[in-house]
């Protein structure tokens, strides 16, 4: 046998890439990694965890009201950009070394560089020096892009969002996904006057329809200028020569005054014309349009991997690449885009090569949340999919929570069972409320382990909660 540097090389210091070097030097394996950014990747870093704390910080806006409503003698206060981002980079500067302490601890080599292949058992970093492993796992994740469109750059993409010096006043937001609908909340909450195209029919494309249709209500009865069927046309400096209207006039709209708690924004000022002939400045946009995998000039298909139609990394069930001695995991194989499902590949990785019990990864039924406000969480088929498989009964309710409605608020809520006529299985569950990730984590339990709707109706209720909805829907509200 030949030898070599490392038994196992990790390309990708994300969640995926640091716990299946973890688990596989746990083994007795000899493993290094190589990120050329910051250690923890996109959750960490840029996504999931500065966005949630995002959120939290956006939910605090209507709790001066809904106090109000419960006797507390409290006012508004200001919200302070800089005092929250500064905090915000304290905390993401503590996880990146905590995601360092693990690889060191567990005996990782690390090398803070980028890597690409150099052939079927090597890696050239940057600093031109090579090393070779008898296996080499891909997890270098991917990257938010932007349009085709004339000035394009004058738009910051997700990763941008979390740099941003001030708020901007006013936003556009281009995209209808759980990032844009996200961020479109999280801003909206922090005081910035959002709006957001997309050029779909209705945003959050392939969840469940009733779902979505109630959050682009919600985000509208908050404020959120959602403008569907619509994209950018044009857009360029604020200040730039453009055209002018039918009489004359500048088609500009001067930005508009600041909400309370946001502040004057570092990017722009933006023109922007629509497709529906809206023609404005912000102060701010943000495209959230679409990811793509991180594969460019890593001499990928030169070693005889194969890539997808949209450069992602083609694996079989079990992550190997055409190339044996090659893996991938995670968002590079543009598989289940999710943070948990990345670990589960990289722990289903270290089962099957360095422990022997060839594993393939679950894909099926994968609880996930979208932190909208409302909160949607989500699992297994929506009404539309199940209907089209299978003769299916749905039970839904949707109604004003106790907690909001007693302040006044108009918020709704909904709950959304999806069975199977034949097998009475739970084929999805849906959930649109506050909290609403929260909930679907443990409904994901038993939709996973295959419960029957009596099985939910077996349950008692936690009364009084907004969960408790789950099992007591007795009768369908429709039959597909």
């Amino acid at each position: 046998m030949a030898d070599f540097d490392y038994d196992l090389f990790v390309i990708g210091g994300g969640s995926g890439g640091v716990r299946a070097a973890r688990v596989a030097a746990a083994t007795g394996a000899k493993v290094a990694l190589a990120e050329d950014s910051r250690l923890g990747g996109t959750c960490v870093i840029r996504g999931c965890v500065p966005k949630k704390l995002m959120v939290f910080a956006s939910e605090y806006s209507e709790i001066f009201s809904d106090a109000r409503a419960y006797g507390w003698d409290i006012h508004e206060g200001s919200f302070d950009w800089g005092r929250f981002a500064g905090q915000l980079n304290t905390e993401l500067d503590r996880l990146e070394g905590v995601y360092r302490g693990l690889l060191e601890g567990s005996n990782v080599e690390i090398f803070d560089q980028r890597a690409k292949l150099a052939g079927t058992h090597e890696v050239r970093l940057s600093d031109g020096s090579t090393r070779s492993a008898k296996h080499i796992l891909i997890a270098t994740g991917g990257h938010p892009v932007r349009p085709e469109l004339p000035n394009a750059h004058l738009g910051m993409v997700s990763d941008d969002i979390f740099h941003m010096e001030t708020l901007p006043r006013s936003i556009l937001i281009v995209g209808g996904g759980y990032i844009a609908c996200e961020f479109a909340c999280i801003l909206n909450g922090l005081g910035v006057e959002v709006t957001q195209f997309y050029r779909g029919a209705q945003i959050l494309r392939g969840f469940d329809e009733e779902a979505r249709g109630l959050i682009a209500d919600q985000m509208q009865e908050r404020g959120i200028d959602l403008h569907l069927g619509t994209n950018i046309v044009e857009m360029c400096p604020a200040d730039a020569e453009r055209p002018v209207g039918p009489a004359g006039e500048g088609l500009g709209a001067p930005v508009s005054e600041p909400r309370p708690g946001a502040q004057g924004g570092s990017n722009g000022p933006v023109w922007v014309k629509a497709s529906n002939g809206m023609a404005r400045s912000f102060d701010a946009v943000l495209f959230a349009t679409g990811r793509a995998p991180n594969t460019r000039d890593m001499g990928l298909e030169e070693v005889g991997v194969t890539l997808g139609r949209r450069g992602e990394i083609v694996v079989d069930d079990f992550s190997q690449t055409a190339v044996p001695s090659i893996y991938a995991i995670g968002d590079v194989t543009d598989r289940v885009n999710l943070t948990p499902v990345a670990i589960r590949e990289g722990m289903a990785f270290v089962e099957t090569v360095f422990k022997g019990n060839p594993t393939p990864v679950d894909h099926e039924l994968i609880p996930s949340a979208v932190f909208t406000q409302p909160e949607f969480g989500t699992i297994g088929l929506s009404e539309e999919e199940a209907r089209d498989r299978e003769p299916v009964e749905i039970y839904c309710t949707s109604f004003r929570p106790m907690q909001t409605a007693f302040a006044g608020r108009p918020d709704r809520v909904m709950m959304k069972l999806v069975v199977s006529k034949e097998t009475r299985r739970v084929l999805g569950c849906h959930i649109v409320a506050p909290h609403a990730g929260e909930m679907i984590q443990l409904a994901g339990i038993a939709v996973k382990m295959g419960a029957t709707k009596e099985d939910f109706d077996r349950t008692v209720a936690v009364h009084p909660t907004m969960s408790e909805e789950l099992v007591t829907m007795k009768s369908p509200v429709r039959s597909a």
